[in-house]
């Protein structure tokens, strides 16, 4: 049986942090068999307490043998320092060495030791010296091979050349803001009961004309709307191809041309279901992905049916994104099976397909969809632009486990457990969000090229990108298969090779990163951010205090500050207190927990409120109009970076998401108050953007 310790050693090389303070302070140990289990998903060889000993002195060996790290980061105008480990025969070898850049081209390399003393090691009866190698010659931009020999040892490595710093825009002539949306809850006269590209781009028009600089919405990836059915933006199907249910159909160039789809559109049945998606206050996802699924399988059969410049251009496309074969056999499989991978036979669950194991028409409406979301998107980028409008995409922490990435890219994921949180004070038991998390040593094995594509297919089209939960760039909370949330442990990751990766991504793509840093996050996270040009996060609703002349904690620098965000009750809800009435009838307060959060929001509010009056931004007019036209002027007057949500500014109590809960409350599917076409004409909107815009002027 292994000793406490030792179990400890191998977490610790397996880089797991077992001990940890949670969200409400209490310091908590996993259990060892929650350890084991996660060591056994990072590839240790452990069953069970007694294979410990054997699975430390493997992983000592292994660490050492391995020569070299799997990914090096070399950061611009720095010496690279490379540290190796070698038998102790090589202590003197000389080192010669070639990177192969990311065009092609060999960079031969002089590689000098450091000229500290090596560092000798006796592992498992072997000896071993640690080297430390620069190279100082500049090295290109780029994800390149590092080549080193060593008498007649060769390593390589992933080798990142990255800027130190994410991009920044060039001065603005005002300074930055811009308001968010649910995409699916904007909608308009047009649009088919829910928001699509063409109703984004018309918000993002009138966000321009009242002078605001972005909009931001909920990810709008691909996710599952039949069978299976998950309408969440925060579980998609992948993270590398968009959700058709998006599309506005009648902005295709077939629709123009195809008279069946516009007599289908026209009909009276047609034309009373499509009626009835618009009327509904909650959106129908399955109704309304079936009724444009109708009209689109209309739009490519005329197009299938004769030589043109459009079918070129869709063959163009799917040439070019060879990855969009293999995500429209995957959907189409699904959809001839009706359920998850997990249940399909071999070698179809391992990832291998052919011809005959889907409906090539399905097939080939995937890629068509696919085809269509690449144009609209594209559009939309253009459309924003020219409006001085960009878009603020959402980058989600995870997929779906049921979808086609974890299926494509099996060994980057942990099967055996599941992404969370520890517990805190809205938690007490922890979270369990359902996702598989990464496997550390497989994604680095792999260069990132998953998370590179991912990052790319929204870089594309975004002008500014948040990274959700950006604290997972450092480590991640697992939860083993079989354990509580509160029986996780963390694992971490190699924050720099992250870090890398969306610098030189976001330089190449000039989009501005903004990673979501909420909640209980340790200092180093936020320095990290600071170092590598990346803006936080301010939520208001989390900086109120009791104390009328510091009601409000400061926005803090190089942040995009917000009153709320999707996951938090909305100004008006905070206001009110309909937040804690809320959470009593969901039980996840009891009457006495209640009463206190009643009587701290009462004290909440009465700072708050003599806190801008103090400071001039509230008159004598308290009612909650004029304490949030107050309060988001407070924050466009101290924020480099401000963030509006539109449903605030209509004063709306529902919340569009209530963490923690599933067919508890509609999350996800409330639809706006107004339609785009109303809120351009509310005086109450109109009045206040036209308020911020005046500041932030004057602030330039």
């Amino acid at each position: 049986m292994a000793a406490p310790d030792q179990l400890q050693k191998l977490a610790r090389l397996y880089d797991l942090q077992a001990t940890y303070v949670d969200g409400l302070g209490q310091l908590r140990q996993a259990p060892p068999e929650a350890i084991l289990s996660v060591l056994k998903s990072l590839g240790a060889a452990v069953n069970s307490l007694q294979d410990v000993s054997g699975a430390l002195r493997e992983r000592r060996v292994a660490l050492w043998q391995g020569g070299i790290e799997p990914v090096i980061v070399a950061w611009h105008d720095r010496p690279l320092k490379i540290k190796l480990r070698l038998p102790e025969r090589l202590a003197q070898a000389t080192i010669t060495g070639e990177i192969v850049r990311e065009d092609g081209e060999h960079q031969p390399v002089t590689c000098d030791d450091e000229g500290a003393r090596p560092l000798f090691k006796e592992v498992e009866g072997a000896r071993y010296v640690a080297r430390t190698l620069l190279i100082r010659a500049p090295i290109p931009l780029g994800y390149h091979r590092l080549h080193l020999r060593i008498d007649d040892l060769e390593l390589a490595s992933h080798l990142f050349a990255a800027p130190y710093q994410a991009y920044t825009p060039p001065d603005w002539n005002v300074k930055p803001w811009g308001v968010f949306a649910p995409l699916y809850a904007l909608h308009s006269a047009r649009s088919w009961g829910a928001g699509d590209f063409s109703d984004l781009a018309e918000f993002a028009r009138f966000t321009g004309e009242m002078g605001g600089h972005t909009v931001a919405t909920l990810p709008m990836l691909a996710g599952f709307l039949d069978e299976p059915f998950n309408p969440s933006p925060y579980a998609p199907v992948t993270r590398l191809f968009w959700n058709e249910f998006y599309l506005d159909v009648t902005r295709i160039p077939e629709f123009f041309a195809c008279s069946t789809a516009r007599a289908l559109l026209e009909s009276a049945e047609f034309r009373c279901e499509l009626d009835t998606v618009r009327n509904q206050s909650l959106v129908d996802y399955r109704k309304i992905m079936a009724l444009k699924r109708i009209v689109i399988q209309e739009l490519l059969n005329f197009l299938l049916l004769q030589s043109s410049q459009r079918r070129q251009s869709l063959e163009e496309f799917v040439t070019k994104h060879p990855s969009v074969r293999d995500y429209a056999a995957f959907r189409a499989k699904v959809e001839r099976e009706r359920q998850t991978w997990h249940h399909w036979a071999e070698p179809d669950r391992n990832g291998v397909l052919r011809a005959d194991d889907y409906e090539q028409g399905v097939h080939l409406y995937h890629l068509y969809v696919q085809w269509l979301c690449d144009e609209q998107a594209r559009w939309l980028r253009a459309d924003t632009e020219k409006h001085q409008s960009g878009l603020y995409l959402d980058f989600p922490l995870g997929v779906n486990r049921d979808g086609y990435d974890v299926w494509r890219e099996r060994d980057l994921f942990a099967l055996n457990a599941s992404a969370g949180a520890p517990p805190d004070a809205l938690f007490v038991k922890g979270q369990d969000w359902g996702f598989p998390p990464f496997e550390p040593g497989a994604v680095r094995r792999q260069g990132y090229r998953y998370y590179r594509e991912c990052l790319r297919h929204h870089m594309t089209y975004a002008r500014m990108l948040r990274i959700d939960h950006v604290i997972g760039l450092h480590r991640a909370f697992w939860v083993p298969s079989g354990f509580s949330a509160a029986e996780g442990l963390y694992v971490h990751t190699r924050a720099a090779e992250y870090y890398a990766v969306l610098s030189l991504e976001s330089h190449r793509y000039r989009v501005q990163i903004v990673g979501e840093n909420l909640g209980t996050v340790p200092t180093y996270v936020n320095d990290a951010l600071a170092r590598h040009c990346i803006l936080g996060m301010h939520v208001g609703q989390f900086g109120v205090n009791t104390d009328r002349s510091h009601a409000l904690d400061p926005v803090p620098a190089h942040t995009v500050a917000t009153l709320d965000t999707h996951d938090t009750p909305t100004f008006m809800s905070f206001w009110t207190g309909a937040d804690i009435d809320d959470r009593l009838a969901l039980a996840l307060l009891n009457d006495e927990q209640a009463v206190q959060q009643r009587q701290l929001r009462a004290a909440q509010r009465d700072a708050l409120s003599g806190f801008l009056r103090s400071t001039g931004y509230l008159g004598n007019d308290d009612t909650p109009a004029a304490i949030l036209t107050a309060w988001l002027s407070y924050l466009a007057a101290s924020s480099e970076f401000l963030l509006i949500n539109l449903e605030d500014l209509w004063l709306e109590v529902a919340p569009q998401n209530v963490p923690g809960t599933w067919d508890e409350r509609p999350n996800w599917q409330r639809k706006a108050f107004p339609t785009i076409e109303q809120t351009r004409g509310m005086p109450a909107v109109l009045d206040i953007l036209k308020t911020i815009g005046d500041i932030r002027t004057r602030m330039s």
